[in-house]
């Protein structure tokens, strides 16, 4: 009497552990810079934050109400509101204008640190008759009035804020 072949095709086949094995030895590189790069994200915090987007909304609003509730959050989002108000309220070519001879000033100042460069006494009494000091003073003695004038108004008409002295 013949007796029955037990087969079993899933002996045929590679194990998950042989599996992980052989591809372990085969991706040891990537697997090291994976690694590496799972180690920033967790340094920086990106994966709370993702496990919170990936949990849906119960976790998601839960990790924003943190963010809130810490301090001066709410300050800070007041503070943004009123710079973009600011922002709103200045013609583009204005804040052109006035950003690039910012940027300019600022290289110039920048040179004469470089070359450590002082002013001298005589330098400072010629500057009187500098036509480009002349109007930048003159723009910032607008800048200066204008903004007395904003704050005598606003503590005027009580809108003011108080602000404690430290």
């Amino acid at each position: 009497m013949a007796k029955a072949i037990d087969f079993d095709a899933r002996t045929l086949l590679p194990t998950p552990e042989e599996r992980l094995a052989t591809g372990t030895a085969g991706g040891a590189d990537a697997l090291l810079e994976a690694i590496e790069l799972l180690q920033v994200l967790h340094e920086r915090k990106v994966l709370h934050t993702l496990t919170r987007v990936v949990e849906g909304g119960g976790g998601l609003a839960f990790h924003a109400l943190e963010v809130l509730n810490e301090p001066g959050s709410v300050r800070a989002i007041r503070n943004l509101l009123e710079l973009v108000k600011l922002l709103g309220s200045i013609e583009p070519e204005a804040i052109t204008t006035v950003s690039g001879a910012l940027a300019d000033g600022i290289r110039a100042g920048a040179q004469r640190v470089q070359h450590r460069q002082q002013i001298g006494m005589k330098e400072l009494l010629t500057l009187s008759r500098d036509p480009d000091l002349g109007i930048a003073l003159g723009a910032l003695v607008d800048v200066l009035r204008g903004f007395g004038r904003g704050l005598r108004e606003r503590e005027e008409y009580g809108n003011a804020p108080t602000v404690p002295h430290t």
